[in-house]
């Protein structure tokens, strides 16, 4: 008898030693729904849940959350486009609430902060009528997490990104069973970083995408990294400034006429006169450094004393401060167009940038409420909406003697899929990923000519998130219908 109950005590203690077993993942959410979108009415699906991530070995180490749109009673060969945003760590709610889904966020029609309470309504340009959409958070984004704290550093770098990415791909094209429709990747910011590597990584596991659409790109990190004898940026962010200069009125009155050509003449400059002016560091001459100063006083609107003073080289955060400084105010790194004023007008940098505070609120309280209020889904989880979930982050680049890049995978990508589509949507007015500098990448990435037709770009007279321009949204959504739709 007591032998027994040593045994009961000893198997006991066994279990209360053993971890407590993970609750089971719920199914995800599936709700029906319809809206009218111009004059005809679209009944549609969502799904809202997580799929487990796996290793080889089958142990689950990351739950990726998504939400899908399926148009109902479509064929199985309907477009079918996967969307995530960039950060790294921001979740896809800046293309989903913001341009590809039924409902948008209300915006100022300039894209500016709205007066709160903030508005969610129908979206009368949303991507539903011609594709069904799958919005991805990547772990440490969103609802997204690692499976034990312990393996999050394991997502938290490029290549854990992009293979997580296309494993989730991989497996909810198994589970939805849409393997042979047409497939698309739509991707903004860090989010083009991200597609480039996923396309050409998935292609060598058999899916193979008919289009991949870049929205504010950036491919090669050499192009934006303001570091020690990287002077690269200071010339492809020069244009990127002269435009900005333009919007607020800075530019000498012969510049001020059209935008495009004062852009052009920053472009030849930049890649001209400029490179050399770069390149020859100390050995400018006194009257050659005078002559650099007139014209980047020219084509920036900066007081010529602090190009002097910068050494001919005007960081992102300090263009942002002293265009505008005699105003006490800054504009925007996401856009330049907008404005904020300013607590301490001495400093080097700014204090916020007005850009990102005019989106961040809105989006975060609206997708938040829109989840539980339509979607029906139910989480006390924090929503990772931009940082917060994320460890630091591995480019895997070496420090500065190699920068992290994915234009390799992508033209990988079309060497190995011919019939890849490609769209680069880019705003005038963006510094996160400057115009000029997408440009740079495309002109250097070694693509065959015959693929540069299969290649649309378009410019937007707005900044990172260029559709939250009114103008800019319907025009985007007409270029991507016409780009999933037309052979």
């Amino acid at each position: 008898m007591l032998q027994r109950a040593a045994a009961i005590v000893f198997a006991a203690s066994l279990f209360a030693q053993q971890p407590p077993a993970a609750k089971p993942e719920p199914a995800p959410v599936v709700k029906k729904h319809s809206i009218s979108l111009g004059g005809k009415t679209y009944n549609y699906t969502t799904t809202t849940g997580r799929l487990p991530i796996s290793n080889d070995q089958g142990e689950v180490e990351a739950h990726m959350f998504f939400i899908a749109y399926t148009l109902d009673g479509a064929q199985q060969k309907r477009p079918l486009m996967f969307s995530f945003n960039g950060g790294p760590g921001s979740a896809s709610v800046w293309l989903h609430l913001g341009v590809l889904g039924p409902k948008i966020v209300k915006m100022q029609d300039d894209g500016g902060y709205p007066p709160p309470p903030f508005q969610l309504v129908d979206n009368e340009h949303s991507f539903l009528p011609f594709t069904d959409m799958v919005f991805i958070d990547p772990v440490g984004t969103g609802y997204s997490r690692a499976a034990r704290p312990d393996l999050g550093k394991k997502f938290f770098g490029v290549q854990g990104d992009i293979q997580s990415v296309g494993e989730f791909i991989r497996l909810w094209l198994t589970r939805y069973q849409r393997w042979n429709s047409p497939l698309y990747l739509i991707g903004e910011s860090y989010g083009t970083f991200r597609a480039a590597g996923v396309a050409g990584y998935l292609v060598d596991r058999g899916v193979a995408f008919n289009g991949v659409c870049l929205i504010s790109s950036i491919l090669n990190y050499q192009t934006a990294r303001f570091a020690p004898g990287n002077d690269l940026p200071f010339q492809l962010f020069l244009p990127t400034y002269t435009a900005i200069a333009w919007y607020h009125k800075k530019l000498p009155k012969d510049l001020q006429g059209d935008l495009r050509e004062a852009t052009k003449e920053a472009e030849q400059y930049a890649i001209g006169e400029y490179a050399t002016v770069l390149a020859k560091g100390d050995r400018l001459s006194a009257a050659e450094r005078q002559k650099a100063i007139d014209k980047l006083n020219r084509l920036t609107g900066i007081d010529k004393r602090f190009l002097d003073q910068n050494n001919l080289r005007i960081e992102i955060q300090r263009f942002t401060k002293e265009l505008l400084r005699e105003k006490q105010t800054t504009v925007g790194r996401l856009d330049g167009r907008l404005t904020g004023v300013e607590g301490l007008n001495g400093e080097l940098s700014p204090e916020f940038d007005p850009s990102m505070t005019a989106i961040r609120a809105p989006y975060t309280a609206l997708f938040n409420e829109y989840a539980r209020r339509e979607l029906g889904y139910e989480s006390d989880l924090h929503y990772y909406i931009l940082g917060g979930g994320i460890g630091p982050w591995d480019y895997g680049q070496g420090g500065n003697n190699r920068y992290a890049e994915t234009a390799d995978a992508l033209r990988s990508a079309f060497a190995k899929n011919p019939y890849m589509k490609l769209y680069i949507g880019s705003g005038f007015y963006d510094l996160a990923t400057p115009y000029f500098a997408t440009e740079y990448t495309f002109s250097h990435m070694g693509l065959p000519s015959k693929y540069k037709q299969q290649i649309t770009s378009k410019m937007f007279e707005a900044g990172h998130m260029f559709y939250i321009w009114k103008p800019a949204l319907g025009a985007l959504t007409r270029d991507i219908e016409g780009f999933v739709t037309k052979p």
